[in-house]
């Protein structure tokens, strides 16, 4: 039996406005919420064409082999920095006329498996085995609206397709759980003189990977409550008189103990590295997750703060590293500029009309409300108003030095701590030579609160 996907109506009605306008295919993406019983697709956003594909989309005899997978595979990655914790990619839909109604299995085959490629190598966690790994591919007819909805396991390169069931339910997510956090970071990562062939971005995601496994074996509270994983995130709450859960909230506060030293009965080795530098992440970040409000559990809801914690940690980086790029400034100018601060992105959330659920994009400085706005509506394809853009930090700022500026920053960090940094990310990279060294212990285990 194939997976069932229960379908926002409103993603029904957005997918029959779309017109070919003469194009022989307009394709874009899914998004939801899996889990383990039925999906969940609360949105859908075409893929926007590049401009030199405006013209070859229109001829007649265009094939969907000229699918365009490397920009596809890009505007998936774009739009999944865009989603809070819970949310993900769940495949494809694609709109043709009829005659093209049988042409587009290996195109889209091709595609989901590279989206989903693409979209795990920039994560800084992996899918457990026991999650739904199956991608969906909805096909639309132009003409006569008739779908046929698909699936493949992403995880086996031999799967075939499977029928799937694709049900519309009108306010899907009206009533969908939000579990709001902001964590507090402190992350040093040492930059091997060793592994000066990697790139500053390389390097930084190795040493976050280290960070994220703090994170994941952290204690969550919920509410202010330890809660057993397997147990019904609405147990406790008040039911209705027909017997029916009722959340006295749509909103948990969660909070994060991480652990800062080993357990008694865990000896660490010791290793000596010969650092080239070093990068430092310190500040708070919003993070926000939301799940289904079908019975969810504890463990689910966990899993999709934790997530959200380390996409939007990673993501910040890589969006800074990018800025970089963009501006031609080299790696090695950046490791010595005598500039110290750059700036990083902030969180901005904008509302699913209809839905309780908040997508995000993230804003430097000195940009400006009106291009979030534009960047939202060119990556969802929905309007936005500026009005309704939350941001849920202040400023945020990189700050870059090298040796011979090294003294002058450490007191420039003192006066950026006096002020108010409860929303404040810093990023540090120091050029210099150090020794880190970690020492054998054995100790008992010490926990921190990160979350209050």
């Amino acid at each position: 039996m194939g997976r069932t996907y229960i379908v926002e109506e409103s993603v029904g009605q957005y997918l029959s406005n779309i017109s070919l306008q003469g194009k022989a295919f307009v394709s874009g993406l899914l998004i939801g919420q899996c889990s383990s019983q039925k999906d969940y697709v609360i949105l859908a956003t075409r893929t926007p064409p590049k401009e030199e594909q405006n013209e070859n989309l229109k001829h007649p005899k265009a094939k969907l082999d000229n699918l365009d997978e490397e920009w596809a595979t890009e505007h998936a990655n774009q739009v999944s920095r865009m989603l809070p914790g819970g949310l993900l990619v769940l495949g494809v839909f694609i709109i043709t006329t009829l005659e093209l109604a049988n042409d587009f299995q290996n195109a889209l085959r091709r595609l989901i498996f590279a989206m989903e490629k693409s979209m795990n190598r920039k994560r800084l966690w992996n899918f457990t085995e026991e999650e739904i790994s199956e991608r969906v591919i909805l096909h639309v007819c132009s003409s006569t609206k008739k779908i046929s909805c698909r699936t493949y396991d992403v995880h086996d390169p031999k799967s075939s397709a499977r029928p799937a069931d694709w049900k519309y339910q009108s306010g899907l997510s009206t009533s969908w759980l939000s579990l709001d956090c902001t964590i507090h970071i402190d992350i040093h990562i040492p930059l091997s003189s060793t592994s000066v062939s990697y790139t500053l971005e390389k390097n930084t995601k190795n040493g976050l990977t280290r960070w994220a496994k703090q994170i994941e074996n952290g204690v969550y509270l919920i509410n202010g409550q330890v809660k057993d994983e397997d147990c019904d995130l609405l147990e406790g709450q008040k039911k209705s008189f027909r017997g029916n859960t009722q959340a006295t909230s749509h909103s948990f506060d969660v909070r994060v103990l991480t652990q800062l030293l080993l357990n008694s009965d865990h000896r660490s080795t010791a290793t000596v590295q010969i650092c080239s530098g070093s990068v430092n992440l310190k500040g708070s970040v919003k993070c926000r997750a939301y799940i289904h409000s079908n019975k969810p559990k504890v463990k689910d809801a966990m899993q999709a703060v934790k997530r959200d914690i380390l996409n939007t940690v990673a993501d910040r980086c890589e969006i800074l590293f990018e800025d970089l790029l963009l501006n031609e400034i080299p790696e090695k100018k950046v490791m010595n500029s005598e500039k110290e601060f750059y700036i990083l992105p902030h969180r901005v959330f904008v509302p699913i009309p209809g839905s309780t659920i908040k997508l995000c994009d993230y804003k430097f400085g000195d940009e400006s409300a009106e291009e979030i706005r534009d960047h939202f509506i060119e990556m969802l394809d929905h309007m936005v108003q500026i009005e309704d853009l939350e941001i849920a930090e202040e400023v945020n700022t990189a700050c870059m030095s090298s040796m011979n500026n090294e003294a002058s920053l450490e007191h420039k960090d003192d006066k950026q701590l006096e002020q108010p940094i409860k929303t404040t990310v810093m990023l540090k990279i120091r050029q210099n030579i150090v020794m880190k060294v970690t020492c054998l212990f054995w100790m008992g285990s010490y926990w921190r609160g990160v979350g209050l």
